[in-house]
């Protein structure tokens, strides 16, 4: 358990423009560009969001995005975790987290060995004690039945109608614009999508 050192909490989606009741919890504001470089992708088919296509870690399909990063007001790992996975009515396993000098066994939790090597070498290099992120799966294939990849997400907003579209459209439009995926890039050039806020 990391104790005595500022925490970083990473975001690269929701979190950003919605701490909901992380709010209280963090304190400055979110730095956009200064968080690792992490694979992000929108992978996850999100019950909680109508169906919309949410950011996750995906070691498979993600891309490279530099995250953003705010301070947590909590000096110790296992707290800060306990904040995030509150505002994501998450379990705790859920949320990844690691220390720049781990002391426990739970001071490293994360998708792959390879991603809590680079946040906990980022942490070392930027000064903060330890770091916490949400930490849910990519569930596309489990969700649709195929791998994810960029047509068949394409496919798979084109079969959504009316304010369940919508709203996943809201979604990756408010993604910060360092959250540059394949999926988004390709829907930016995509005439259907673009035309979609003209809809009634």
């Amino acid at each position: 358990m990391t104790e005595g050192g500022r925490i970083a909490v990473i975001g690269w989606g929701s979190l950003i423009w919605d701490l909901d009741d992380l709010a209280p919890k963090v304190e400055g504001e979110w730095v956009f560009g200064a968080g690792p470089v992490l694979p992000v992708e929108f992978s996850r088919v999100s019950r909680k969001r109508a169906g919309a296509l949410t950011l996750v870690i995906d070691p498979t399909a993600g891309a490279p995005v530099r995250t953003a990063v705010i301070a947590s007001v909590r000096n110790r790992l296992d707290r800060a975790v306990a904040d995030l996975a509150a505002r994501e009515r998450a379990p705790e396993v859920l949320i990844g987290r690691v220390a720049a000098a781990p002391t426990a066994p739970t001071d490293a939790i994360a998708p792959t060995d390879a991603v809590a090597a680079r946040v906990a070498g980022w942490c070392r290099a930027e000064g903060w004690a330890g770091a916490v992120w949400t930490d849910l799966p990519s569930n596309f294939e489990e969700s649709e039945g195929r791998p994810f990849s960029v047509p068949a997400a394409v496919g798979y907003l084109r079969s959504l109608r009316g304010g369940t579209l919508m709203s996943a459209k809201r979604y990756i439009d408010e993604a910060p614009r360092e959250t540059d995926t394949p999926l988004r890039r390709a829907l930016a050039a995509d005439p259907w999508w673009r035309g979609l806020s003209d809809e009634p």
